[in-house]
């Protein structure tokens, strides 16, 4: 009897341990990203007030920013490469700890240049935290269960500035509290739980579902049936491309740079729409409040889009459009001086930016072919945060020489116009290839 023979059809057994699997590891997943997420973009609120004491212009904040993606870039791979060594469960509890203690050493710096070094030090510690988990989902969940459960873990983005706006605002009201600053205790305060999640990873995340104590005998055993038909069925019509090939790959750098202007613009506003608000003449606490509003509306935009994408099973215009919408709003933000507008523009963007992460993935992965499609994935997302990086130093050094958010906001306008172009002439051709005939057989 070969590995899909010995799964037991026995739909009541799939949904329980289901159940009880997405119950007991998703949630805590998401609190984990969560707190990644206001970890790397909490210095957006800090410079709300950090920027004055330390002397640092925009375009220098703009530098500490593409930083963090430069180390994020560099040490990925690394960062993966260890995790297979020692363990997804054991990885994922190190660069909690890491990015934890980094977060604090933040509240320490003073100058650009400790800046700087704390913002690559965060950058290095966080790489892998997103493969890792992707892979540690795969110990635990079917290939038939993976879309829905990866978006259920990637509305963490949003939610993150969501809650973390008003929570980051409020923190900065403790100035002078003990002696330190308000950014201070931001960094602090912010930071502590991603220390005890790392430690806290190390009893919640088994390593397999063998064990699982929460896990009936029988209902492991179904699982890592389930799981071993799976590997045998991926084992059987994949192999191993070396890296060159998969760098090589058109696919590759055309999804790299469709998903580097989402990518970009979702990164680049969490970390400076706090101040794009503040330049209105708002207190700090005006500006956590009305940040929280875009995000809160991506957070549920998202989940729509993405379940009507798979509704539909349309990818193409489901990513475009999308791209477009964001592309549009952001170069409107130039034709206004109003505070309602823009904030209905960057709702707008927001929305647009966060709708395509769902049908973007589903997307690459039927673009590229078996054998591409795992270190292709990678690629793609360690390949678009080079233009994360170069976008958040550029929307400093602009707003710097031009004293514009508006136009600062323009090479986030070509990344996601230039991802839009892309989507379509792609989608054209491979609609073309599907629907062009098979060669005749030899005879």
């Amino acid at each position: 009897m070969n590995a899909v023979e010995a799964v037991p059809l026995a739909p009541d057994i799939e949904a329980i341990t289901m159940r009880k699997v997405g119950l007991r590891l998703v949630p805590f997943l998401v609190l984990c990203y969560f707190i990644a997420y206001v970890d790397r973009v909490n210095a957006g609120f800090a410079a709300l007030t950090m920027n004055k004491d330390l002397g640092l212009s925009q375009a220098m904040f703009g530098i500490g920013g593409g930083l963090f993606f430069v180390a994020y870039v560099l040490f990925e791979v690394p960062s993966n490469i260890a995790m297979e060594k020692v363990g997804a469960r054991l990885w994922i509890a190190r660069i909690m700890i890491t990015w934890g203690m980094v977060g604090m050493a933040m509240a320490f710096v003073v100058g650009p240049y400790s800046f700087y070094l704390c913002r690559f030090l965060l950058g290095a510690a966080e790489a892998g935290f997103f493969p890792g988990v992707i892979l540690y989902l795969t110990y635990w969940f079917p290939k038939a269960y993976r879309a829905r459960i990866v978006a259920m873990f990637m509305v963490a983005i949003p939610i993150s500035s969501f809650l973390g706006s008003p929570l980051s605002a409020g923190l900065l009201q403790m100035e002078g509290v003990g002696g330190l600053h308000g950014w201070q205790w931001l960094f602090i305060i912010e930071a502590i739980p991603a220390v005890l999640l790392g430690l806290a990873a190390l009893f919640m995340l088994p390593g397999k579902p063998s064990e699982a104590r929460w896990l009936a005998p029988e209902e492991q055993a179904w699982l890592e049936q389930r799981l071993a038909a799976d590997r045998a069925a991926t084992t059987a019509v994949s192999h191993h491309l070396p890296l060159t090939r998969v760098l090589t790959n058109k696919y590759v750098w055309a999804l790299a740079l469709i998903y580097s202007g989402s990518s970009a613009t979702s990164n680049a506003l969490s970390l400076w729409q706090p101040q794009i608000l503040k330049s209105f003449g708002l207190s700090n606490l005006e500006t956590g409040l009305l940040n929280m509003i875009p995000f809160g509306i991506a957070s549920a935009f998202m989940i729509f889009w993405g379940l009507r994408a798979d509704k539909t099973g349309e990818r193409v215009w489901s990513t475009a459009l999308p791209l477009m919408a964001t592309c549009l709003c952001l170069f409107a933000t130039n034709l206004t001086s109003s505070l309602t507008v823009t904030m209905l523009l960057l709702s707008l963007v927001l929305m647009g930016n966060y709708a395509i992460k769902g049908p973007f993935w589903a997307m690459a992965t039927d673009w590229l072919s078996a054998g591409t499609a795992a270190a292709g994935i990678a690629a793609i997302n360690t390949l678009s945060h080079l233009g994360t990086g170069v976008a958040s130093w550029l929307l400093g050094y602009i707003k710097d020489t031009t004293g514009s958010f508006p136009l600062a906001l323009l090479p986030l306008v070509c990344l996601t116009g230039s991802g839009a172009i892309m989507t379509l002439i792609l989608g054209r051709g491979t609609k073309a290839r599907a629907a062009a005939p098979a060669p005749a057989p030899a005879e």
